[in-house]
């Protein structure tokens, strides 16, 4: 194989950085040694420029109706314009016959929708930007839509979150393509902080859709962080809240969408998996400072959020993270070598 063709389908109103994390990821890839290489291409309706989202426009290489050559990955961007797209017959249609001629399918956040309308997720699992999740689900009942892993793998056909996870994507790619070194030393060239697998959340309880005007949950929310280890039943919650435990209930449900108990849970395997992945300490320390009662619970917790056991989670993380140190970079313009 001389090179591996890459088309990524890009439409008025798409996001820049849809584009742009799949693009840069694979040229990085070249860079430091894909053998074969990546020949990446954009290709739009009509091979029209497209204006993105930002405003910022882009020159297409490829007209999406006369495409036709060989091709390994075809790659549908998001973006605010993926309605319009999806409704498009003449856009879906081309998106599908492109499907069949290619060995993987993938999009990024919002893209999910293009693929849907073309009937490359039937009966498959999925994922989108989790804003979009519910409206993706509704309109494509066939499709088993899951708004938490960062990306999703059903067969050939893949599917991520928002943004930055085309990033993680992309790494998957380039590791299965060339193996873990180089996707490693994709990694470093982006200064991403580590390669996260699909099994991640695309977001933390810590960061916004819990966040909340509310008063009582917003005390108890700072508490439960401060106090992972403590006693943080409902009951115990309820009486540092001033509240009755059913009138906690129901304001944790309208304003963190989880009960306490739930939510207590979450919090305590968010911060056990910080644990696992920055420290050395054993799991029973990290069960012990997260506030599980035993090993096993901080096991079955895993499990649940995760898919996949603490010991495991910590192995994957620090394989990912850890440096390659036999992969070869070049400098800015492409002259000096760099150890990566």
């Amino acid at each position: 194989m001389r090179e591996r063709a890459v088309l990524i389908v890009g439409y008025d109103e798409a996001e820049l950085i849809d584009i742009a994390c799949v693009s840069s990821s694979f040229d990085i890839a070249n860079r430091i040694g894909a053998d074969p290489p990546y020949r990446i291409m954009l290709a739009t309706p009509g091979g029209h420029n497209i204006t993105c989202d930002s405003g910022l426009r882009l020159h297409a290489q490829e007209t999406l109706e006369r495409f036709n050559a060989p091709l390994d990955t075809l790659v549908v961007s998001g973006g605010l314009g993926h309605a319009r797209a999806a409704a498009n017959p003449h856009v879906t249609g081309h998106v599908r016959r492109l499907a069949a001629l290619a060995r993987r399918v993938a999009s990024v956040c919002t893209g999910a929708t293009v693929l849907a309308e073309a009937g490359l997720l039937a009966n498959r699992r999925a994922t989108s930007h989790w804003m979009y999740a519910e409206q993706l689900a509704r309109s494509y009942p066939d499709v088993a839509v899951d708004p938490e892993p960062i990306y999703i793998r059903d067969g050939n056909v893949s599917t991520s979150g928002g943004v930055t996870s085309a990033l993680d994507l992309t790494l998957a790619f380039i590791e299965e393509d060339h193996g873990m070194a180089l996707a490693r030393g994709v990694a470093l060239g982006v200064v991403a902080y580590l390669q996260r697998p699909g099994t991640q959340a695309q977001l933390s309880m810590f960061l916004a859709r819990c966040s909340t005007d509310d008063l009582v949950v917003r005390r108890a929310r700072n508490h439960i962080a401060s106090h992972l280890a403590d006693d943080l039943s409902t009951a115990a919650l309820a009486r540092l809240a001033g509240v009755s435990e059913r009138q906690l209930s129901r304001l944790f449900l309208a304003h963190a969408h989880a009960t306490p108990a739930q939510y207590v849970r979450r919090a305590r395997t968010e911060a056990a998996a910080h644990l696992l992945t920055s420290t050395a300490l054993a799991l029973s320390a990290v069960a012990r400072r997260c506030g599980f009662g035993s090993t096993e619970s901080l096991r079955q917790a895993f499990l649940a959020h995760y898919s996949v056991p603490p010991s495991r989670f910590r192995a994957e993380r620090r394989s990912a993270a850890s440096p390659p140190g036999d992969v070869v970079a070049r400098d800015g313009v492409g002259q000096r070598p760099v150890r990566l």
